[in-house]
């Protein structure tokens, strides 16, 4: 046997076996390579980290904007369902809103949460005119009692006309405005909840704001704003609230509903 041959040991399958020690080391050298080390680790958790940290705001934003869009078009289906059922029954409906329902700023107190219901006429009449209250006996109760979470019912600003849809909407004085008109003093009760601001609609779809002295005018206004926890999650710009704002107007003679979003 040759010199060459004799340094070579060639296994069963043909392949040419190597000294153990050479195939520790390669081994070792593999195990190395395929690791990371702690710093490396380290380094790619923080950038992670930091790339969670810039993209959280953005997470934040998008679901504000869906909760908005959500309600307005929640609160659109209620109040096209109450023009809708006074008309086809010739009676009258009532569209209420409780909770967080009112200024921008406490008081009083922002919670997020958005209770809506519709009631209608029994037998037909204006009960609040006729009777100067809205009684219970006399009410029935259309639909279900909706509550809207991370929502608040708030103030858009005055339309500043600036040639957007949002700003070129219709003026509404703060009588017509849910928000800021004050309390009924004829009030209903549906669920154990208490509904003092609503929106009337006559048999005619004619809409009405809160009752009381107050006429049927132009436009009324829902205002639409979103809530992180108990604060608005929008900024404000002089008397512009920026951000996921929405504004339902109503006709007040036609009693047709619009979303208007900024």
């Amino acid at each position: 046997m040759f010199p060459q041959e004799a340094s070579e040991r060639l296994c069963a399958g043909g392949s040419v076996s190597r000294p153990l020690s050479l195939n520790y080391q390669l081994s070792t050298i593999n195990s190395v390579r395929a690791g990371f080390t702690l710093l490396e680790l380290l380094i790619v958790v923080g950038i992670i980290a930091l790339l969670l940290v810039l993209i959280a705001p953005a997470f934040t934003t998008i679901k504000s904007g869906t909760d908005v869009t959500s309600a307005a078009y929640t609160i659109k289906g209620v109040l096209d369902t109450a023009r809708t059922y006074a008309k086809a029954n010739n009676t009258y409906t009532w569209v209420g809103f409780a909770g967080s329902v009112g200024p921008n700023t406490p008081p009083p107190p922002i919670t997020g949460q958005v209770e809506v219901a519709i009631v209608a006429s029994k037998d037909g009449t204006n009960l609040w005119s006729a009777n100067g209250a809205l009684p219970a006996a006399s009410l029935i109760q259309v639909g279900k009692m909706i509550t809207l979470n991370n929502i608040h019912i708030g103030d858009t600003g005055v339309p500043s006309g600036n040639g957007t849809e949002f700003e070129s909407r219709e003026t509404v004085d703060s009588d017509h405005r849910i928000s800021t008109s004050a309390n009924t003093p004829y009030p209903f009760t549906v669920q154990g909840t208490t509904f003092s601001k609503w929106i009337q609609f006559s048999s005619r779809g004619e809409t009405l704001v809160h009752g009381g002295g107050f006429s049927i005018v132009k436009a009324a206004e829902v205002g639409v704003l979103p809530t992180h926890g108990t604060a608005l999650a929008v900024t404000q710009s002089g008397n512009l609230w920026l951000g996921n704002v929405t504004a339902i107007q109503i006709g007040g003679f036609t009693g047709d509903v619009r979303i208007y979003r900024r």
